[in-house]
């Protein structure tokens, strides 16, 4: 799993997978969602990232696992 964030592109993407991505839909303004051949999601982007939540800090992340 990789996640990237561009500051430069305001945009966040979380690869699930590295298999190859065949159709990609925009589920919601600003949210792409990549399917592979067995129409499974495997990445998720997130455009306008700094609308979507102003106080975010992009330079520091914090991974939680239950």
């Amino acid at each position: 799993m990789k996640l990237r964030v561009d500051q430069k592109a305001d945009a966040l993407y979380l690869r699930l997978d590295e298999s190859a991505i065949v159709e990609s839909d925009e589920v919601s303004p600003g949210v792409v969602l990549d399917y592979n051949e067995a129409n499974e999601v495997v990445g998720i982007e997130m455009l306008g990232l700094s609308k979507r939540s102003p106080e975010i800090d992009l330079t520091a992340l914090d991974f939680e696992t239950a």
